[in-house]
């Protein structure tokens, strides 16, 4: 039964493949809406990035921009850019015209910058204005996280001109995400905030300074880190950003952190595994080959300087054949340790909770894991090589370099994001390759040194 509703589902499919290709050659705008529109986004993205390149192309321009626009702001921020850029400048400027400020930003910031101004100067003046200051801040802070468009009254305004401006113009009231209306000075600096039930409490013709509080406001230099903290400690769904002046700038959401925090683990596991750039198979393959080999390719270095401790020792290993079993899980188990102090340590360095000074202290705390977990693991190994070989002495030798590796696998795994993070250098794509090559080159040196001194003993 499961495998005929799957049969239906992947009939059903294909056939909407079918009909999005065939509207598309057609050109058939209103065909394509028909089918793209009433689908989940996720969806529709899935069915536009089915299609080739230059018919993507076609279908960003045939559909109205509102629906163009949900569509790239699905797409992952690459496939994003690189769906805009492909566009006539016009229809992209449509398009961008309808997606938030702060997603504006985004793929303005990444544009090469002659096609980025030819779109800008295509969009209002004072949304184009806007752009250009978000695209001036820095990623993860408060600035470059907001939006420009803030529900801001002057001190004067009364409760009645809140409630009119919301009766009587939804698109603002959509656009401005239900925020609360902050009220500012003459100079555009914040003062205050009303919440929507003391509008709805208040008469009319009260002052929004008789009801405002006092708003929590955040700089627009303030990391991600600590805005975090600010909505973890309060319920709010957004704080006022103020440049350093104290003028209001934007409105940065609670949305818009979770967002950021979850790019950022996603962006840090693939780099964990290789991808140090976005990538998704819809991009073009010699364009995912040349960033894939980047990294492939400094590995084939990293494990030929590692095999080549193995290569110094072919005696010893051509003398006790039973090493060869045990050097994978000694650099294998080490690995895994190391891995472990480099996940705690990215994880510190995003919360902010360690930066590159604190070193020493996170060595000596990896120190004292790695020095217990390396004692248990190299009794338990140990053990296992003398019960299946038969030689205590090859017990001791397997025990002791898994346990010192461990030792120095901790150690590498806890400091080097720090060192590289105090270099300048992105701690999540390096660590991986630095942390397995070390521990691999340790692990069989050790083991092989150790078998080359004790070889009467093991033979």
């Amino acid at each position: 039964m499961e495998q005929r509703h799957a049969k239906i589902e992947d009939e059903q499919e294909l056939d909407l493949s079918e009909r999005i290709a065939d509207a598309v050659a057609a050109e058939d705008a209103e065909a394509l809406v028909a089918l793209l529109d009433p689908l989940p986004l996720s969806e529709a993205l899935r069915e536009l990035l089915a299609l080739a390149a230059e018919d993507r192309d076609r279908v960003l321009s045939l559909v109205p921009p509102e629906l163009a626009a949900e569509l790239i702001e699905e797409a992952p921020h690459a496939v994003a850019t690189d769906l805009v850029e492909r566009l006539d400048h016009a229809k992209a400027a449509e398009i961008i015209d309808e997606l938030d400020s702060d997603v504006q930003a985004d793929l303005i910031g990444d544009l090469d910058e002659v096609d980025a101004e030819d779109i800008l100067g295509r969009l209002d003046a004072e949304d184009a204005a806007d752009v250009r200051r978000l695209t001036g801040y820095e990623d993860e802070t408060a600035g470059g996280l907001m939006v420009a468009e803030a529900f801001s009254f002057p001190d004067n305004a009364t409760v009645g001109a809140v409630l009119r401006r919301l009766a009587s113009d939804e698109e603002d009231f959509e656009r401005y995400r239900g925020q609360h209306p902050y009220i500012v000075d003459e100079q555009g600096r914040p003062i205050g905030v009303a919440s929507l039930r003391g509008l709805l409490t208040a008469k009319r013709s009260d002052k929004l300074t008789d009801i405002m509080v006092t708003p929590l406001t955040v700089s627009v230099s303030t990391p991600l880190e600590a805005l975090q903290d600010l909505f973890d400690e309060h319920p709010f769904l957004g704080l006022p950003v103020v440049e350093t002046d104290g003028r209001l700038v934007g409105v940065v959401s609670r949305a818009a952190i979770d967002a950021a925090t979850l790019e950022r683990a996603e962006s840090q596991s693939l780099k964990h595994h290789g991808l140090v750039e976005d990538e998704v198979r819809s991009m073009p393959t010699w364009l995912r080959s040349r960033r894939r080999l980047a990294w492939l390719a400094a590995n084939i270095v990293l494990n030929i300087i590692a095999a080549s401790v193995i290569s110094a020792y072919e005696e010893t290993l051509a003398a006790v054949i039973a090493i060869a079993v045990f050097l994978p899980m000694v650099s294998d188990m080490s690995g895994c340790s190391g891995n472990q102090a480099v996940g705690v340590t990215m994880r510190e360095l995003s919360l902010g909770l360690v930066r590159p000074a604190d070193a020493l202290r996170v060595w000596l705390k990896e120190v004292t894991v790695g020095a217990i977990n390396g004692l248990a693991l190299g009794c338990l190994i140990g053990v296992v090589a003398w019960v299946w070989k038969g030689n205590p002495w090859l017990g001791v030798v397997i025990g002791f370099a898994l346990a010192v590796n461990t030792l120095i696998a901790v150690s590498i795994g806890g400091v080097v994001p720090l060192a590289l993070k105090r270099l300048g250098q992105d701690p999540a794509a390096a660590s991986g390759p630095l942390l397995t090559t070390i521990t691999d080159m340790a692990g069989f040196f050790l083991v092989l040194s150790l078998a080359s001194l004790m070889m009467p003993l093991l033979t």
